[in-house]
């Protein structure tokens, strides 16, 4: 994309000071007649760069001029536009950024930019379900993370409410809920925004390691998580088609073991009590067959007799 190309040739500029054609089309591996062109391009553009004929000539930027896309690479800008150009519930904040960055673009350019930021729409609600209401603390808690600040914060938790003090490393947005990733003299641990009653923000500096990797902590996070969801596994049998639905249904706590001599599947599926296992199948009905272990069997069995006792007269309740 000729975009691309153009702001990682200014970038390649800033950083070298002045450069050849030759050396443009070598780094961006493209024709010199094509780097030629960009570099024309960027200077018919109005951005200060100059060619310098005869032996060690080249391209260089007027005094040394610089743009505000320093430190950006091509892809990185890119995915920028991309992200928060496409948010169907973006902030005021991202949106005021989004308009700098394109502000600050080459007019060569600056459409093709604008473009990548409309060419996707995310729509964080699923079919059938209402707007996601916007969580609380959010805000409070990104200028904490940001700014490095403690909060003290009353959670409620397994055993009861509790007020605590916490150093705020990150935020994590998943699924339904935002996750606060934070230190506390306990080690690090997760707070759910929801379940936060009260927050105020300190001005005694919060503790962040220097080599804090949020990725690979939230990577554990969920690892136990599911761990602890997945407790209680049974083996099926079901249909071809029905599989996807089960892995809609049981997400990465479905694994196929292979088909039977019937045609049907073989998949093994996990939740956290044998009562939500029998939870999620029992609306498949006779379509979703379970073999083991028992106590899901005997799960299904008390569903079963309770939809009985509550639907099974002639024409059900009026």
């Amino acid at each position: 994309m000729r975009a691309d190309r153009l702001v990682a040739t200014l970038l390649l500029m800033q950083a070298r000071g002045r450069v050849t054609a030759a050396e443009v089309a070598d780094e961006l591996e493209v024709s010199v007649a094509t780097a030629r062109r960009d570099l024309e391009a960027l200077s018919t553009a109005g951005i200060p760069v100059y060619p310098q004929p005869g032996r060690g000539g080249g391209w260089s930027l007027v005094g040394g001029a610089r743009t505000d896309l320093t430190g950006l690479t091509a892809p990185e800008a890119q995915a920028l536009f991309l992200l928060l150009g496409s948010s169907s519930d973006r902030s005021a904040e991202a949106t005021s950024a989004l308009r700098k960055l394109v502000r600050a673009l080459p007019a060569t350019f600056r459409a093709e930019a604008e473009a990548a930021g409309r060419a996707v729409l995310v729509d964080p609600v699923g079919w059938g379900s209402s707007a996601r209401a916007r969580q609380p603390w959010v805000a409070e808690l990104q200028g904490a993370v940001v700014r490095r600040r403690q909060v003290t914060l009353v959670y409620r938790g397994r055993a009861g409410e509790s007020e605590r003090t916490v150093d705020p490393w990150a935020l994590v947005d998943k699924g339904e809920h935002w996750y606060l990733v934070a230190g506390t003299p306990a080690g690090r641990r997760t707070f759910r925004l929801d379940r936060i009653i009260s927050l105020a923000v300190l001005d005694a500096a919060a503790v962040r390691p220097d080599d804090l990797d949020v990725a690979g902590i939230w990577e554990s996070v969920v690892d136990e998580v599911e761990e602890r969801r997945s407790r209680v596994t049974a083996t099926v049998l079901t249909t071809p088609f029905h599989v996807r639905v089960l892995r809609g249904q049981f997400g990465r706590h479905v694994t196929v073991l292979g088909a039977d001599a019937d045609g049907r599947v073989r998949l093994e599926v996990g939740s956290h009590t044998a009562r939500s296992v029998a939870e999620h199948l029992a609306g498949f009905g006779a379509a979703v067959e379970v073999l083991e272990p028992a106590s899901v069997r005997a799960e299904l069995a008390v569903l079963g007799a309770e939809l009985v006792g509550l639907y099974g007269g002639v024409g059900g309740p009026r």
